[in-house]
C-alpha cells in the first residue's frame, strides 16, 4: 500500500517494542539491506500493536511516521469533500506500507496525513519516524530518491493530462452528438418560422380583402369560429391510407371548383388534413354567403397552414429542450458528484447523445428491469463508462447489427449489460482489453484508455466489477455495481 498514505502519528511511551533484524529481513521492502543497515533501521523504529478497528493514523494529523505492516490486516481510508468516504481494499500482505511515504521530499511533502490508516484485524506495525525515513532514503538511495521525486511529479502531471483529455473527450462526445441532433429540429424551426412570415402576411391581406368586400361582422365571426374548429382537429383525425387521402383530396378539389374557389387543387390537401370535406364546404357557403366563399376558403386554408407551422415549431423546440435535458443528465452539470440515481436515466441520456452517430443499419434495443432500485454512484463518471462501452460496440459492428442494453439486479448488486453483434473479442486478447493503452484499433483511431478508465471508474470508484464474455456475433460487457456506498477508489 503505497501513495502518500500515513501511518502512526508518534509513539506513545511504554507501548512499543524493539524489532529483530531477522523479522525486517523477511519483508520485501528491506530484503536487500545489509546487516548494518538493518541494525540501524531496527534501532530507529519501534513495533506497536493495534486492536481491530483502531486507527493507526488519522487523516489531517501531522505526518510523523512511516508505517510498515508486519502482521494483521489494514485498510486505507480517505475522507473527500465531493465523494465522501472512499476506502481502498483491505490488505494483509506483510511489508505493505503507508504514512509519510513522501517525507524524503522535505518541505514539498504533505505535512499532514492524507489518509486514515486503520487496522481491520489485530495488527503489528513497524513505525519509523518520518525524519529518520527521509534521512535513510537520502543517504542510502540518493539516485532512487531523485527517481522517486521525478516519478511522483511526473505521475501527477500524467494523471492530470489524462484526466483533462478524458474530460475533453466526453465534452467532444456531447458536442458532436448535440450538434448533429440539434441540427434537425433547429432547421425545422427556422424553416417553419420563415414560412410563417409569408403565411401570416397573406392571411392578414386576405382578411382585409374580406372586410373591403363588405362581409358582415356576424359572418366574419362565423368564419373565425369555423377556423378554430378546423385547427383544433389538427393531429386528431383518424388514420387513413394514402389512397383514401388521395380520394378525399380529389373529391374536395372538385367540390371547391364547383363552388368557384380559385386554386382549388392547391388548397385541398391542407383542408383534408383537418377533416374538411364537401359537406363542411356547404356549411361555410351557408355561413359566409356565395360571394365570400372563395376568399373565406383561402383564408381558412392559410389559417390551417399557420397552425401546422406553429405545431412544427413547438415540436422542434420541445425536441431541442429534450436534447438539452439529456445532455445535462449525461454530463450531470447541475448535480452533486455523488448521488442516488436511476441508472436507466443515465443510460437513456447516453443513448440520446449517441442517436446521431448510430448508423441506419444498427437497431438499438433496451430491456430494462424497472424494479431495479436507485444506485449510489458518481453519475457523471458512470455516463463516461456507458459512453465508452456503447462507442466500442458501435465501432465493432460497423454499419449493421443490434446494440442491446439491459438491466437487472442480483441481491445487493445492480447489473448493466451492453451487448453487440460484432465479430467479438478474440480469446487471445480478452485478458488484456482493460490494460491502459491497449487497443485493437488502427493508429489514430483509439488511445486504449477507454476500457482502462471504465474499469477504474467501476472497480476503483464504485467497488464494482466489469467483465466481458464474447463469441463471434455476441459480445457482452457486464457491469456490476453495489447497491451501497463505494468502498474503493482508483
Amino acid at each position: 500500500m503505497s501513495d502518500n498514505t500515513s501511518a502512526g502519528g508518534g509513539v506513545p511511551a511504554g507501548t512499543d517494542s524493539m524489532i529483530d533484524i531477522g523479522e525486517l529481513r523477511k519483508l520485501f521492502l528491506f530484503e536487500r539491506l545489509t546487516d548494518e543497515q538493518l541494525t540501524k533501521l531496527a534501532g530507529s523504529g519501534r513495533v506497536r500493536s493495534y486492536a481491530q478497528d483502531e486507527d493507526i493514523v488519522r487523516q489531517g494529523e501531522p505526518a510523523e511516521c512511516f508505517a510498515v505492516l508486519l502482521e494483521g490486516e489494514i485498510q486505507m481510508i480517505n475522507e473527500t469533500v465531493s465523494a465522501g468516504t472512499v476506502a481502498m481494499p483491505r490488505t494483509s500482505q506483510p511489508g505493505v506500507y503507508g504514512g509519510a511515504t513522501s517525507a524524503y521530499l522535505g518541505d514539498r511533502a504533505p505535512q499532514t496525513y492524507q489518509h486514515t490508516l486503520r487496522a481491520t484485524a489485530p495488527s503489528r506495525m513497524f513505525l519509523l519516524p518520518a525524519k529518520k525515513f527521509a534521512y535513510i532514503v537520502a543517504e542510502w538511495f540518493p539516485m532512487a530518491m531523485h527517481l522517486l521525486d521525478g516519478l511522483l511529479s511526473g505521475g501527477r502531471m500524467q494523471r492530470e493530462i489524462i484526466d483533462r483529455r478524458q474530460r475533453l473527450t466526453a465534452l467532444g462526445t456531447i458536442t458532436a452528438g448535440l450538434t448533429h441532433e440539434l441540427n434537425n429540429p433547429a432547421a425545422a424551426a427556422v424553416r417553419a418560422v420563415s414560412e410563417l412570415r409569408s403565411l401570416i402576411k397573406d392571411s392578414r391581406m386576405r382578411l382585409a380583402k374580406l372586410a373591403e368586400d363588405g362581409i358582415p361582422p356576424e359572418k366574419l365571426r362565423a368564419l373565425i369560429e369555423a377556423q378554430e374548429a378546423c385547427t383544433s382537429n389538427l393531429g386528431s383525425q383518424p388514420k387513413r391510407s394514402p389512397l383514401e387521402i388521395s380520394d378525399a383530396e380529389e373529391e374536395l378539389g372538385e367540390a371547391l371548383e364547383e363552388a368557384g374557389v380559385d386554386d382549388a387543387w392547391e388548397l385541398a390537401p391542407a383542408l383534408v388534413n383537418v377533416g374538411f370535406d364537401s359537406a363542411y364546404l356547404n356549411k361555410i357557403r351557408g355561413k359566409v354567403g356565395e360571394e365570400h366563399t372563395s376568399p373565406a376558403v383561402h383564408w381558412l386554408a392559410e389559417a390551417i397552414e399557420i397552425s401546422q407551422m406553429l405545431n412544427e415549431v413547438t415540436e422542434a423546440t420541445e425536441r431541442i429542450t429534450t436534447l438539452i435535458r439529456s445532455a445535462k443528465q449525461y454530463s450531470q452539470m447541475d448535480r452533486a458528484p455523488f448521488q442516488q440515481v436511476d441508472v436507466h436515466d443515465l443510460l437513456d441520456s447516453t443513448v440520446a447523445i449517441f442517436r446521431g452517430k448510430v448508423p441506419p443499419g444498427i437497431s438499438v434495443v433496451t430491456d430494462y428491469d424497472r424494479t431495479l432500485p436507485p444506485i449510489p454512484c458518481y453519475a457523471g463518471e458512470l455516463n463516461q463508462v456507458w459512453t465508452n462501452l456503447i462507442h466500442n460496440a458501435l465501432d465493432a459492428m460497423g454499419e449493421e447489427g443490434t446494440l442491446t442494453i439491459r438491466t437487472a439486479y442480483d441481491e445487493d448488486e445492480a447489473i448493466v449489460e451492453i451487448g453487440d453483434t460484432g465479430p467479438g473479442v478474440p480469446e487471445a486478447i480478452k485478458d488484456r482489453i482493460f490494460e491502459p493503452f491497449f487497443t485493437t484499433k488502427s493508429v489514430g483511431e483509439g488511445t486504449g484508455l477507454g476500457l482502462d478508465i471504465s474499469y477504474r471508474i467501476v472497480a476503483g470508484r464504485h467497488g464494482g466489477e466489469i467483465k466481458v464474455r464474447s463469441v463471434p456475433g455476441d459480445t457482452w460487457f457486464e457491469v456490476r455495481l453495489p447497491l451501497r456506498e463505494p468502498t474503493a477508489t482508483a
